[in-house]
């Protein structure tokens, strides 16, 4: 798998891996490693064929690959042609075929999220002592400028990135899903506005490029650190402005 990100600017290509079964397969390669339509449909609950089409699409705009070190010559061996996907929030927004598809990656982030916390809760007997105390979730709310948002979010991709590769040889390292979101919270009616140019597009904020991630998932965490906010009030369960696809803002990375 390669190590760069996808930068996707046609919104075609980023719809193009907008389907319920393709985000899947590119998610299984990019956290399992290179495969065949056949093991693929096998996990899936899919047939050979599905899988081989859909792959054959998600080669067409670039996500995946054939495998240059196949080990079975007579069926192709996929990998990801990236470790991550990233797309600009304002270039998607412009379109309602890009809105579409950057909503739909969005709730399949949320649906990720959802399912490795509950899998690790679950699964909290399986995990030795050392991976129940270091796993788990944060949240804070806290007043933030964009740019120092968007500045968080390189510094951590950063640290993130050599750590991976730090502990990529080490015989106690595990699969960990790691998800990062810092999102605006609409503010009471009360309140003033924010300023016009800085509201969310439908899409996200104009300014800002979509986090990134595999879309996959492993294991995940318990709630170590909590905000102390709980559900949010009800001023904050308001629809966001936008396209209607999605909330104004970014979810996060796909």
């Amino acid at each position: 798998m390669g190590d760069e990100v996808f930068h996707v600017g046609d919104p075609r290509t980023l719809k193009a891996v907008a389907h319920p079964l393709r985000v899947r397969l590119l998610g299984a390669l990019r956290a399992d490693g290179p495969a065949t339509a056949t093991e693929l449909a096998a996990r899936f609950g899919e047939s050979s064929g599905a899988t081989s089409y859909h792959l054959r699409q998600l080669a067409r705009y670039g996500y995946v690959e054939e495998d240059e070190d196949q080990r079975d010559r007579r069926e192709r061996r996929w990998r990801s042609a990236h470790r991550a996907t990233a797309w600009d929030s304002a270039e998607m927004a412009a379109t309602a075929e890009g809105r579409e598809a950057a909503a739909f990656l969005r709730r399949r982030q949320i649906e990720v999220l959802t399912a490795d916390a509950e899998a690790f809760e679950r699964d909290r007997g399986f995990w030795s002592r050392a991976w129940i105390e270091a796993a788990g979730m944060s949240d804070e709310v806290v007043r933030l400028r964009p740019a120092t948002v968007a500045a968080l979010h390189e510094r951590f991709d950063a640290l993130l990135r050599e750590a991976a590769e730090r502990d990529a040889g080490a015989p106690d390292a595990e699969q960990v899903s790691v998800f990062v979101a810092a999102l605006p919270r609409r503010r009471p009616a009360t309140d003033s506005p924010p300023p016009e140019d800085r509201r969310g597009s439908g899409a996200g904020s104009a300014s800002e490029e979509s986090r990134r991630g595999s879309g996959a998932g492993s294991a995940s965490e318990e709630s170590r650190r909590g905000s102390g906010a709980g559900s949010a009030p009800p001023e904050d369960r308001r629809p966001r402005r936008g396209s209607g696809s999605g909330p104004a803002e970014e979810s996060g990375r796909a």
